[in-house]
């Protein structure tokens, strides 16, 4: 109301420390409700309206910037972790063991949890499991959870659209275990009580088998990338949510995979849904900004801030892996 006033002046009128109304213009720029006016110490309001969507787009874009960082650090890590696991002598001493044969791996698997003492955490990619692999693994699950044994699991969103595996989740969660999904898995992992991991040989072709990590470092950071995607992931009750722009989570993923230069077939992978199910979502975001084509609707998705600053570089590793029954 008073643009001519300098600080000193505002400080004068309202009683107060020029080092408390620098403060309060601090806050009010913070919220995009002030802003720089004319000669230094001034500063003009700005409609409320106005500065609380500026504010917020900030905040979405800043939010955008972390996810892309989060994701580039995955591919980082799930990349580093393939390498050591292929090129370092497979030895116990090396902390790397190669299991190849599939018999082999489903064995060592069932032992390693039959062990199980503290916690047995697991990404399992591949979007619904298949009915006999849950229905093996339930007497093996019942036992580990009745030991006292933590159990922690993250699947992809795409479980929620299949009866069969929802029900194994919650059966699950009904025995004390913990159960959440994420719109993509950067690789299947198993880790036990934070000493034994398995990863798959390559991601490519799980015909191949799997490998052992004892390597404390190692461990140590599958550990913090399984955190990482946990603390991210929705527990499976939970409502899906969509964020300022009206997209869900699995929609943003998918078109951030698109952008990457994925094809329908391999987003649909690592989303672990059905060619239909891709097209169909496109059909509806298309139909959503009015669009004609893809790339009308690339451009007005691009335009309308939906892909964030920057899009991420696809994951290195692929969500094909060792079967867990």
């Amino acid at each position: 109301m008073h643009p001519e006033l300098d600080i000193p002046d505002v400080a004068d009128m309202l009683e107060q420390s020029v080092e408390a109304i620098r403060g309060s213009l601090d806050q009010l720029a913070d919220l995009a409700l002030v802003r720089p006016a004319g000669p230094a110490g001034r500063w003009r309001a700005v409609n409320p309206e106005l500065g609380l969507a500026a504010m917020l787009a900030r905040q979405e874009a800043e939010a955008q910037r972390r996810q892309n960082e989060m994701d580039r650090s995955r591919n980082a890590m799930a990349s580093l972790i393939t390498e050591f696991a292929t090129t370092r002598p497979a030895s116990s001493s090396s902390g790397v063991e190669i299991l190849c044969d599939l018999g082999e791996v489903r064995v060592r698997l069932e032992e390693l949890a039959a062990d199980a003492a503290g916690e047995v955490l697991s990404f399992a990619p591949g979007g619904p499991q298949p009915a006999h692999v849950m229905e093996a693994s339930r007497d093996l699950d019942q036992e580990t959870l009745d030991r006292g044994v933590r159990m922690r699991t993250v699947y992809l969103d795409s479980v929620r659209n299949d009866p069969a595996t929802v029900q194994y989740a919650r059966w699950l969660s009904e025995l004390g275990g913990s159960v959440r999904t994420t719109p993509t898995l950067p690789l299947r992992m198993i880790i036990v009580d934070g000493r034994t991991a398995v990863v798959p040989v390559d991601p490519e072709d799980p015909r191949k088998g799997a490998v052992l990590l004892h390597s404390p470092g190692v461990i140590a950071a599958l550990r913090a990338l399984f955190e990482q995607v946990w603390d991210q992931a929705r527990a499976l009750g939970e409502t899906p949510t969509r964020d300022p722009s009206g997209l869900t989570v699995q929609e943003r993923q998918l078109l951030r995979l698109l952008a990457c230069g994925l094809t329908d077939e391999r987003a649909a992978q690592r989303l672990g849904v059905s060619l239909r199910t891709i097209r169909r979502m496109m059909a509806d975001l298309m139909t959503r900004v009015d669009a004609r084509s893809r790339f009308q609707a690339g451009v007005q998705i691009a335009a309308m801030g939906w892909l964030g600053a920057r899009a991420p570089a696809p994951l290195g590793v692929d969500i094909n892996a060792v079967p867990v029954e």
